[in-house]
């Protein structure tokens, strides 16, 4: 492989791991809020707001680290 096809799966790698991180923040969120009695609209907004929450900085360093 060369240094762009290197790059370029490197940046699918991060991707993929924003794209779980959100996902998995949205499930903890919604189930945390459902949990606590929430309705379904404040469990969403509970939902987004864990997303909106997410350390980026900390998922791009964990990119470096492997």
């Amino acid at each position: 492989m060369d240094d762009s096809s290197d790059e370029l799966d490197a940046e699918q790698l991060l991707a993929e791991r924003v794209r779980n991180a959100c996902i998995e923040a949205a499930r903890e969120g919604f189930m945390d809020a459902s949990m606590s009695g929430l309705c379904t609209e404040g469990a969403m907004e509970a939902a987004i707001s864990a997303i909106q929450k997410l350390d980026i900085e900390k998922i791009v360093e964990q990119r470096h680290q492997k």
